[in-house]
C-alpha cells in the first residue's frame, strides 16, 4: 500500500500556526513512508471562502516547503461528484429524503437537549413513504446510520476511541438546494484521492465517527485516523493571537526562517529524546505517529526565538544576505548598492551572535549600509564629548600613515594611540564605535573598521570631528 496523506484547509482566513503543524506532520509522515502528500482546499463554504485566503494559504505552504506533490484539489469543483454519491446511497436504500420543516427541527433539537441527548435528529423520515411528503417542501438527503452497536476507531494518536451508535444521528448529505455538506464532501474526496491516513487536529475527532459511517455505507475502505492534540498558549489556555496564533505570513514578516519555524512546529507535540534541533532530512528519517503526544502542546515564543537564532547562525552568510537586504529596503537611512552588500555580507557573522530574527540581523548590520552622516542613538551621542572628538582627530592623523588596513594592524594602532594619550583603550574605542556605527553597541570595532574600508571609516570619523 502506498501511503497518501492530505492537508485540507478551509480558505476562510490565513494559514494559522496549528494548520501549518498539521501540514508538516502530513508531509513528514508521507515522506517517511515513501508515499504522497496532497493538498485539498475545502471551499464548500462559498460565502466565507476567498481567493485572497487561498493565495495566502498556498503562499504560506510554499514558504514552509510544504507544497503538495500535485496541484491542489478544490472541493467545490467536485460538487456534482458528491451529489452523485448521495444519489447512489439513496438508490441502495442507505440514505433517505427528509422533509422536516425548520420548525420541526428546532423542536427536535430543543427536546434532545432537554433530555441530554447527543443525537439531535429523531429519524422521523427514516422509514416513511415519500408519498407522505408535504407539498412544496424541498427535502434534504440524510444518511441512515446504525441504530445499535458502537463505532470503534483505532486512532494512531489517541488510541482506541469508541462511541455508541445511538449517539450518532442521521446527518445530512445534501441540503435542500442540492448542495453537498462539508461532512459528506470530505469523505468522497478522501476516497477519490486515495487517502490512506487522515492526520488532523483532534477537534475533528467527533467528525470521524460520522465519516466512518459514510465510508462503510459506500463499502469503501476506511482510512487510518490520527488526531493530533491542539496547540495551547504558554498559560495552558486555547491558543489565541496574544499567544502567537498568527498567520504563517506574520512569522515570515517578523523575521523567522522557514526551516526554524518547521523545526519548532515539529517539536510541538512530537519528540525524539532530548533532541531539539532537527533539520528537514533528519525529521523525515525520524518522524512517526507513535511519537505524537496526546496532551496539548504549549506555544513558547522564547523557544522559537532561540531556535531561530541557532538557524541564523548556521545559515551561510551568502544565503541570508538577500533576506537582510529585503528588510533594509524598507529603511530610508541606508544606501543599498554593491559596496554596501559586500560589507553586509562580510559583517553578518559578527552580528549573528546577538540576533534572534532577520529583523535583529538587519538592524544589527544596517550601519554597514548607513547613509552619512550617521544618525546617533542617545548613548552613542553621549560618548562624543570634546575630549573624545580630540582623540578622534588624533586617530585620523595616525590612520593616514597606516599601510596595512587589517583588524590586527588597526587594533595595534588604536592601542598605541591610547597609550600615547595616557588613556584607557575604551576612551578611544567607544567614541570610535559611536562614530563608525551610530551606536554604543556593535561587533568588534576593529572588525567593523576593516570591513568598512579606509575611505568609509575615515569619512565617518571626520563627520563627528
Amino acid at each position: 500500500m502506498t501511503v497518501v496523506t492530505r492537508f485540507a484547509p478551509s480558505p476562510t482566513g490565513f494559514l494559522h500556526i496549528g494548520g501549518a503543524r498539521t501540514a508538516l506532520f502530513n508531509y513528514l509522515f508521507a515522506r517517511r513512508m515513501g508515499g504522497r502528500y496532497l493538498l485539498r482546499i475545502e471551499d464548500t463554504d462559498r460565502a466565507r471562502s476567498t481567493e485572497e485566503a487561498v493565495d495566502a494559504i498556498l503562499d504560506g505552504l510554499n514558504w514552509l516547503g510544504l507544497s503538495g506533490d500535485e496541484p491542489p484539489v478544490f472541493q467545490h469543483a467536485g460538487m456534482q461528484r458528491h451529489a452523485e454519491v448521495a444519489r447512489e446511497l439513496l438508490a441502495k436504500g442507505r440514505a433517505y429524503h427528509c422533509y422536516c420543516s425548520a420548525e420541526e427541527l428546532q423542536e427536535m433539537r430543543a427536546k434532545a437537549r432537554a433530555e441530554g441527548k447527543t443525537a439531535l435528529y429523531d429519524g422521523r423520515w427514516r422509514d416513511r413513504d415519500p408519498s407522505e411528503a408535504p407539498a412544496g417542501v424541498d427535502p434534504v438527503v440524510r444518511l441512515k446510520t446504525p441504530l445499535e452497536g458502537e463505532t470503534v476507531i483505532d486512532d494512531l494518536v489517541q488510541g482506541q476511541v469508541t462511541v455508541q451508535n445511538d449517539r450518532i444521528d442521521d446527518f445530512i448529505l445534501l441540503r435542500a438546494d442540492g448542495t453537498p455538506t462539508y461532512m459528506h464532501s470530505v469523505v468522497v474526496d478522501d476516497h477519490d484521492m486515495g487517502i490512506t491516513h487522515v492526520i488532523r487536529g483532534d477537534d475533528h475527532l467527533n467528525n470521524a465517527f460520522r465519516q466512518v459511517q459514510l465510508f462503510k455505507a459506500m463499502d469503501w475502505p476506511v482510512p487510518a485516523f490520527a488526531h493530533i492534540p491542539l496547540i495551547h498558549g504558554q498559560d495552558g489556555a486555547k491558543l489565541s493571537k496574544r499567544h502567537g496564533a498568527l498567520g504563517v505570513d506574520a512569522y515570515r514578516d517578523m523575521g523567522y526562517l522557514a526551516d526554524a519555524l518547521c523545526n519548532y512546529l515539529l517539536r510541538l507535540g512530537w519528540g525524539h529524546g532530548d533532541e531539539e534541533v532537527i533539520d528537514r532530512a533528519r525529521a523525515i528519517s525520524l518522524f512517526d505517529l507513535e511519537g505524537v503526544g496526546r496532551s496539548p502542546s504549549r506555544f513558547d515564543m522564547a523557544k522559537l526565538d532561540n531556535l531561530n537564532g541557532h538557524y541564523l547562525r548556521e545559515t551561510p552568510d551568502a544565503d541570508i544576505v538577500d533576506l537582510v537586504f529585503e528588510r533594509l529596503e524598507e529603511r530610508s537611512d541606508v544606501t543599498l548598492d554593491t559596496q554596501s552588500r559586500e560589507r553586509i555580507t562580510r559583517g553578518l557573522s559578527g552580528v549573528k551572535a546577538r540576533a534572534k530574527t532577520l529583523i535583529d540581523l538587519a538592524n544589527g548590520a544596517g550601519f554597514y549600509a548607513a547613509t552619512r552622516p550617521l544618525p546617533m542613538n542617545d548613548k552613542a551621542a553621549a560618548l562624543l564629548g570634546d575630549d573624545a572628538r580630540a582623540l578622534m582627530r588624533a586617530l585620523l592623523l595616525d590612520l593616514d600613515s597606516l599601510d596595512d588596513w587589517t583588524e590586527d594592524a588597526l587594533e595595534a594602532l588604536v592601542r598605541q594611540l591610547a597609550e600615547a594619550q595616557g588613556v584607557k583603550l575604551g576612551a578611544v574605542a567607544q567614541p570610535l564605535r559611536a562614530a563608525l556605527t551610530g551606536s554604543n553597541a556593535s561587533p568588534g570595532i576593529f572588525e567593523v573598521m576593516a570591513i568598512l574600508g579606509r575611505e568609509e571609516a575615515r569619512a565617518r570619523i571626520e563627520d563627528i570631528c
